[in-house]
């Protein structure tokens, strides 16, 4: 295990991709910065990394050759955007270059992107980790000394489904499973003001919530957050005054209140 970059590490993960929890870790990291927190975030899905374009921060040289600095005593700088400390393999590649290594090899990226960064002084480093429970999010696991996890779902059977096999990875693994966030539940209705339930919800007995796990928020769909992140400017950047920005703040409370229990 690699020595704590930061007071807290916390993982935030989802059994399945395409549930917004990019859009929540970059959220959370900036609401616990709100509050005078120092807080570093680590994109770990290096296969899709997604931070770098949520930021507007793209790379056009192609990284020919993964150099083993560690080995001569190198170490990185992450990059500083709206006061935190972010680090993703989408610094190092092009936009569009692939890392074309086996799960195995991920390690050293893994350790690399962790211990060789010059993170300073950190109360929290949020870890967004790639979707699933392959060998890659079992690596990081295994590296990084954390504090607890959050779980990312949408409404769906099958996003419940692929997070219960997530919270079963964790509690072998003995991590600490904070609670979990439900994002996308519901489109409120810009004519009526009403709810439009656009998935389909799950049965409350194979859902997350039934497995032990705390709901500690819910997130609606909202236009607003997804061209927030297309513009490169994180909700609570863009739209700081907005309702879903203040969830946001009461998810940062919430991890903030639960990590000193």
């Amino acid at each position: 295990m690699i020595a704590s970059p930061a007071r807290h590490v916390i993982a935030v993960g989802s059994g399945k991709g395409g549930v917004g929890k990019s859009t929540i870790s970059l959220n959370l990291a900036l609401a616990l910065r709100e509050q005078g927190s120092q807080v570093g975030l680590l994109d770990a899905d290096f296969y899709g990394p997604d931070i770098p374009l949520m930021l507007n921060i793209a790379r056009s040289k192609r990284l020919e050759r993964w150099n083993l600095w560690s080995a001569r005593g190198l170490r990185l700088d992450p990059v500083e955007r709206h006061g935190l400390q972010i680090m993703s393999v989408g610094f190092l590649l092009a936009e569009e270059q692939a890392l074309a290594w086996p799960g195995h090899m991920v390690e050293f990226v893994a350790r690399q992107l962790i211990a060789d960064v010059e993170w300073g002084s950190l109360d929290f480093l949020i870890v967004d980790l790639p979707p699933g429970t392959a060998d890659v999010q079992q690596q990081l696991l295994e590296l990084l000394p954390l504090a607890g996890a959050l779980v990312i779902v949408s409404p769906q059977d099958v996003a419940h489904l692929d997070a219960r096999r997530l919270v079963e990875l964790l509690r072998d693994r003995s991590v600490r499973v904070l609670g979990g966030v439900e994002n996308m539940s519901g489109l409120a209705c810009p004519h009526c003001g009403g709810t439009v339930e656009v998935f389909p919800r799950v049965a409350e007995a194979r859902s997350l919530w039934a497995h032990g796990v705390e709901k500690l928020a819910e997130f609606p769909l909202d236009p607003e957050v997804a061209a927030a992140g297309e513009r490169g400017r994180p909700l609570l950047v863009e739209r700081p005054d907005g309702a879903q920005a203040d969830l946001f703040r009461d998810l940062a409370d919430r991890v903030v209140e639960l990590l000193a229990a």
